[in-house]
């Protein structure tokens, strides 16, 4: 049985576990999505006399069966990469059928997901996690969203230190005057600086927590692994993402409270594997403030091994 990653070329993180399950000498078939259809083909069938789709994804170098999968590590693939002579509307349509299709036959796969893309995408939505955090026993800062600047402008004032954290709510970005995309980091921002152009779209305002550092909570299989991310510049200090090479970490020990409510929210969204991000404030609370189903681990040099040993036991059926 073989461990499939669906991945990029170009993910070191993935690299990490796959060479891991490569010493312990379980198989693994490395492959992106993005490969089909111009490097990848496949074909499958189902039927009377074939209960799941049985079939074979013809690679370049190896072939993969679908049903001698044994778990699935879906890490960061890309998007289908397409003959370039389809015109616009029939490249359109080819994506469509592709991602039907193809993705439609992978994550129809009945086997261990690490994550499922599907309740990936779930655990992605910040107003669903947020909500669910907060059933789940775990505090979340005081959060506004709206589309209304005079509601966004009363919340505000109304904050203590009438400050606010304004963080986006998806992944995409607006594009700046090039028409590249803008990198939209946490930003402080007060009742007097929030404009009208708040109608244009959904918009988060969340409580600023003053705070005595962050940690970085990743959850493998129920095992909980923490590092405090202690913040050397003036911009980690808003956003950590803006200056990696100012931080310092330190292991940590996570509360008995905030593990259960973890443990009850990885099962509320099926969840294997999350990176969760909380803000600490000086009198020792803890406020989650993000949800990543398949976020970064391995910036944190002390965790790299035995989250990467933790992934790997999970991936060849060790620990479930």
């Amino acid at each position: 049985m073989t461990v499939l990653v669906l991945t990029r070329p170009e993910d070191a993180t993935a690299d990490l576990v796959i060479a891991e399950l490569n010493d312990r000498g379980v198989p693994v078939c490395r492959i992106d999505p993005g490969d089909f259809p111009e490097v990848l083909s496949v074909s499958a069938r189902i039927g009377a006399e074939l209960p799941s789709w049985r079939g074979t994804v013809h690679g370049q170098h190896r072939d993969l069966s679908l049903d001698h999968v044994r778990s699935v590590y879906y890490r960061r693939p890309s998007s289908f990469r397409l003959n370039p002579a389809l015109s616009e509307g029939d490249a359109r349509w080819a994506q469509s059928e592709a991602r039907a299709g193809f993705g439609g036959l992978l994550t129809s796969l009945n086997c261990l997901w690490v994550n499922h893309p599907h309740r990936n995408a779930v655990a992605s939505v910040g107003p669903a996690t947020l909500a669910t955090a907060s059933r789940c026993g775990l505090d979340v800062p005081e959060t506004l969203i709206t589309n209304d600047a005079n509601e966004a402008r009363a919340f505000v004032k109304g904050l203590p230190g009438g400050v606010a954290a304004y963080k986006a709510l998806g992944d995409d970005a607006p594009s700046d005057i090039g028409g590249w995309p803008q990198a939209l980091w946490t930003t402080k921002v007060r009742a007097a600086e929030i404009t009208d152009s708040v109608a244009l779209t959904a918009h988060q305002f969340q409580e600023w927590i003053p705070k005595a550092h962050e940690v970085r909570v990743t959850v493998v299989a129920g095992e909980v692994f923490a590092a405090e991310i202690h913040a050397g510049s003036d911009a980690s200090r808003v956003d950590f993402r803006r200056d990696y090479d100012s931080l310092t970490y330190k292991l940590c020990d996570v509360p008995v409270d905030t593990i259960t409510g973890l443990r009850r929210l990885m099962h509320g969204f099926d969840l294997h594997y999350a990176a969760l991000d909380f803000l600490v404030n000086h009198e020792g609370d803890w406020y989650l403030v993000d949800v990543n189903p398949n976020g970064q681990w391995a910036f944190v040099p002390e965790l790299r091994t035995p989250i990467t040993r933790a992934l790997a036991d999970l991936l060849e059926g060790r620990t479930l």
